[in-house]
């Protein structure tokens, strides 16, 4: 009971607190949200999380707000851990959508300090299994048939879960070994009424906080929105999962497990079951004497081969995703798996991306900030001199290091940063591009210490330029849009029909708007001479007036003549 009034306590003086001056009464969302706010704040107050806002407008307000939950915490040893530390295991104890926010904010290092990104980026998904529904329930309820008739061998205890599915092993009645992914029952009520109380949360922090207009909260929920909806319709990720398989069909360096989509629903997906050694184990890669310069090298390669030819990349790149198979260790093979987030960049924005890569390999910063402005990324105002002296101040010591000491994923996130001065608006999938490399130079340093990534991908840009810069690449454009072309031919004769008559309706308005402007004119013109006439008859007549012997009949001779004199110049000179 004493915990309810809190509850109500807490949440009321919250939004009294919070509330925009603007506002007289209370949105009712923030009640639909008490029992989640409640536990939040619960988990805020037990590690400390209000040290965040120290300095920052409201601070006093959200200390009171804390006041009943953090006497309930008096005795906690958390105050003694560093506070990343606590706001990491504050995520992991709020459950499995915290966990994947956290994740996710660790890639805004555009925005974060490195110390707190590298915290949040250690999260990891130990989220225990859920056991009912059974598996033999959900692929019952899911595909409308007994799982007798489609497997031989199902396993009721699933090897591996994660925050928003888990995976169980099974057999198919042909003899195919496959994995079975299910999203956990009730997640979509779960992330939604998690995505309203953080999106309530964003912009309190944004609306009243200095360092919220920095971190741009709302932004960064409304992208994890997005992604965290991808991952709940396993429909989406088995087509993904499908359309990288086809990008690398009979490659050697990389292998897409098979999707059976007669078995596939929106929480339910049946894949091909893989062999492999998981790629952060490097003991086991060792034992097989896998040629690990090579592998690393691979996978960046890999990397810009999703990126830049088939715009289409993993976004989610990360140990636990990616396997190594057990043949050919001399030419390691790639194996990858969960395809939920994928991501890919405008034409625009992905040739921008590369021209701004090269430029950045060989120094040409003014070209680096002329690019950014051209592509939209920075406003069209911003100083040029200005931008590129920033680029330079960032690039320049970086440079002075050997090239394999140098991060590029590293060098990207301080330019980044340095353009957000300048008011640059980072999009969603630069940021997944920047979280992609982040994860793989980190694992290709992890392979192989040594790893150049300057030296691995400088070769591969400078031949994407001559790529795109080849005649037979034009004329392969060329005769990709042929088609589109003639299809457009039969419509050309109405086309430049409408434009002739469209042409010919604007010349009808212009010659109208003419005739309509010299008859204006005519009349100012006629107008400005009658005025004239008059003004110079008055003149004449003031003058007349002043030669003796000449009857006006004007009694008041001097006054009458200066008032016609003065009519007179203003008729002539101020009137047109």
């Amino acid at each position: 009971m004493l915990n309810r009034g809190f509850e109500l306590v807490s949440a009321g003086l919250w939004w009294y607190l919070c509330k925009p001056s603007n506002q007289a009464e209370p949105k009712p969302p923030i009640v639909s949200h008490l029992p989640r706010l409640n536990r939040v704040l619960n988990v805020i107050a037990k590690y400390r999380l209000d040290e965040f806002m120290l300095g920052q407008p409201g601070a006093r307000g959200l200390g009171l707000i804390l006041l009943p939950y953090r006497l309930a915490w008096m005795f906690s040893s958390h105050g003694t851990t560093h506070r990343n530390a606590r706001l990491r295991m504050a995520m992991e104890e709020l459950g499995p959508i915290y966990i994947k926010f956290g994740q996710l904010l660790s890639t805004r290092r555009d925005f974060l300090d490195t110390e707190l990104a590298d915290e949040l980026q250690s999260l990891q998904d130990n989220v225990p299994p859920f056991a009912s529904p059974s598996i033999h329930e959900l692929v019952q309820s899911s595909l409308g048939v007994s799982p007798d008739t489609i497997f031989s061998d199902l396993d009721s205890q699933p090897f591996a879960s994660a925050s928003v599915a888990q995976v169980h092993k099974a057999t198919l009645k042909t003899g195919e070994e496959v994995v079975i992914k299910v999203t956990r029952p009730g997640i979509e009520e779960v992330v939604s009424a998690d995505l309203k109380l953080l999106k309530w949360i964003a912009a309190l922090i944004e609306t009243r906080t200095d360092i919220g207009k920095r971190l741009h909260p709302v932004e960064v929920v409304n992208d994890y929105e997005q992604i965290i909806h991808d991952e709940l319709d396993l429909l989406a990720e088995a087509a993904n999962t499908s359309q990288l398989k086809r990008n690398f069909e009979n490659s050697p360096v990389l292998y897409v497990p098979k999707v059976y989509w007669d078995f596939c629903s929106k929480n339910l997906m049946v894949m091909e079951r893989i062999h492999g050694i998981p790629v952060a184990d490097v003991d086991a890669l060792n034992a097989q004497n896998t040629d690990l310069k090579k592998l690393a090298e691979t996978g960046v390669d890999i990397f810009f081969t999703q990126v830049f030819d088939h715009n289409f990349f993993h976004a989610d790149m990360h140990p636990g995703n990616i396997f190594v198979s057990y043949e050919t260790p001399e030419q390691p093979k790639y194996i990858a798996i969960d395809c939920a987030i994928i991501g890919s960049l405008s034409q625009d924005d992905l040739e921008y991306l590369a021209k701004n890569l090269l430029a950045i390999f060989k120094r040409q910063y003014r070209k680096v900030a002329e690019l950014h402005i051209a592509c939209g990324w920075v406003p069209q105002n911003t100083k040029i001199h200005e931008f590129e002296s920033a680029i330079r101040s960032v690039c320049e010591p970086i440079f002075e290091k050997p090239l394999k000491e140098i991060s590029f994923a590293n060098l990207l996130i301080q330019l980044f940063r340095t353009a957000s001065r300048f008011d640059m608006e980072v999009q969603p999938s630069l940021v997944l591009l920047q979280k992609t490399l982040l994860n793989v130079e980190g694992l290709g340093r992890q392979l192989y210490p040594d790893l150049d990534l300057w030296q691995t991908a400088l070769p591969y840009f400078e031949n994407w330029n001559k790529k795109r810069l080849n005649p037979f690449t034009l004329m392969g454009r060329i005769q990709e849009n042929i088609p589109n072309w003639i299809d457009q031919l039969p419509e050309l004769p109405q086309l430049f029909i409408d434009a002739a008559t469209q042409s010919k309706r604007l010349g009808e308005i212009n010659e109208a708007l003419q005739l309509q402007q010299r008859q204006l004119q005519e009349n100012a013109s006629r107008q400005s001479r009658k005025f004239r006439f008059l003004g110079g008859s008055l003149l004449i007549t003031s003058a007349l007036s002043l030669v003796p012997g000449i009857q006006t009949g004007l009694t008041n001779l001097p006054l009458a003549t200066a008032f016609l004199a003065l009519a007179g110049v203003y008729l002539l000179c101020f009137r047109r």
